[in-house]
C-alpha cells in the first residue's frame, strides 16, 4: 500500500496535508495521534470511503478510489464502534458476513466453523452479540472482518473499549494474521500496542510527524530523555518547566521523566537550572520510549506553530 501527497479538506479545515505512506506486505503497521490528528480520515480515504482532495493512493496493486469497487472484496475493515447485529447470534453475524461477501453455502459453514474456534466463540454460536463482553464483541467483530480472508485489514482503534487481557488476546490474534500474509493497518492510542507494531506512523494536525519501526524512531531522541531524581520532585517539575527546550516534564514514581528539544548536553543544563533554585537533583541520561517519540513529534509541532 501505497500514498503520496495525500490530502483531504472539508471546507476550510485541512484535515490530512500532504502524508506519504508506505506500508510492506504482511506488516502490522501502526497509526499513532492525537484525537482529531487525521487518523480515521487517512485510513477512510485508503480503503477508499472518501474520496481524497489530492494526492494519489495504490492499495494491492489498485488505484483508489478509481477502483474502490474491486478493492472492497480483497480487504476487511473493523471501526472502534461494534457495528455489527446485536439482535443476531454469533454465528448468524458472521454467516450473514459470508453472504454479503459472496461465499457459497458449503464454504459459507466451514468458514464460520472455522472462525468460530479460532476466535473462542465456539461455546457462544447462538448467543445474542448484543448480550457479549466487550471482549467477546471485539473477537467477533475481528471474526467478521475477516471472513473472506482479505489480504489487507484496516483497524480504526480496535482495543479502544477492552480490558488489558482482551487487548493482549487480540494482538495475538493480528500477528496470526500476519503470519499468514495479511497486511494489517491500526490505529491506537496505547504505546504498548504501538511498540508491538512492525513499523509506525505518527500524525499530527493531519501531517506525518514520524515513521519507522519503533527502534529507529526511539534511536532518534538519544541523548534527549533524561531521568531526574530530587527530593522535592513536584518543586523540581515546576523548575524544569521553565527550562528553555524542555518539552516535557512527567513524573513517574519518585522520578521525574525529562524531554528536550535537543541535546546539546541537556543534562548539565538541567543540573544549573535546578542548582539556581537551590534544588539538589542527579539528572542521568535514560533510554527514550514511544511515549517519548510520541510527545517529541506532536510537541515539537506545537512549539513551531507557536513560534
Amino acid at each position: 500500500m501505497r500514498a503520496h501527497g495525500l490530502s483531504k479538506r472539508f471546507g476550510a479545515l485541512l484535515a490530512v496535508d500532504r502524508v506519504d505512506l508506505a506500508v510492506p506486505r504482511a506488516s502490522v503497521y501502526g497509526f499513532l495521534g492525537p484525537n482529531g490528528s487525521g487518523k480515521s480520515t487517512t485510513i477512510r480515504m485508503l480503503c477508499g470511503l472518501l474520496t481524497p482532495s489530492a494526492g494519489d493512493i495504490e492499495v494491492l496493486g489498485l488505484r483508489i478510489p478509481e477502483q474502490a469497487e474491486a478493492l472492497r472484496r480483497r480487504i476487511g475493515y473493523m471501526t472502534q464502534k461494534f457495528s455489527l447485529y446485536e439482535d443476531l447470534s454469533v454465528r448468524e453475524n458472521l454467516e450473514f458476513l459470508a453472504t454479503v461477501q459472496g461465499l457459497p453455502r458449503e464454504a459459507r459453514r466451514r468458514r464460520v466453523d472455522a472462525l468460530l474456534q479460532t476466535y473462542d466463540l465456539a461455546d457462544r454460536a447462538r448467543q445474542l452479540a448484543g448480550t457479549m463482553s466487550g471482549g467477546q464483541k471485539q473477537r467477533l467483530a475481528l471474526a467478521g472482518a475477516v471472513v473472506h480472508e482479505p489480504e489487507l485489514l484496516f483497524l480504526d482503534e480496535p482495543t479502544s473499549a477492552v480490558d488489558p487481557e482482551s487487548r493482549r488476546d487480540f494482538w495475538e490474534k493480528l500477528f496470526d494474521l500476519a503470519d499468514a500474509g495479511t497486511t494489517i493497518l491500526v490505529s491506537t492510542h496505547y504505546m504498548d500496542e504501538a511498540e508491538r507494531c512492525h513499523r509506525i506512523a505518527i500524525l499530527d494536525t493531519g501531517r506525518l510527524m514520524a515513521d519507522g519501526t519503533p527502534d529507529e524512531l526511539t534511536a532518534r531522541l538519544a541523548g534527549r530523555t533524561l531521568g531526574v531524581q530530587a527530593r522535592e520532585p513536584r518543586r523540581a517539575q515546576a523548575a524544569l518547566h521553565a527550562v528553555d527546550g524542555v518539552l516535557s516534564v512527567a513524573q513517574i514514581g519518585n522520578e521525574l521523566r525529562v524531554l528536550c528539544a535537543g541535546n546539546g548536553d541537556a543534562a548539565a543544563r538541567l543540573r544549573d537550572a535546578l542548582r539556581a533554585r537551590g534544588i539538589e537533583a542527579e539528572v542521568r541520561a535514560i533510554e527514550p520510549n514511544l511515549e517519548d517519540v510520541f510527545v517529541a513529534a506532536t510537541q515539537g509541532r506545537a512549539e513551531a506553530r507557536a513560534a
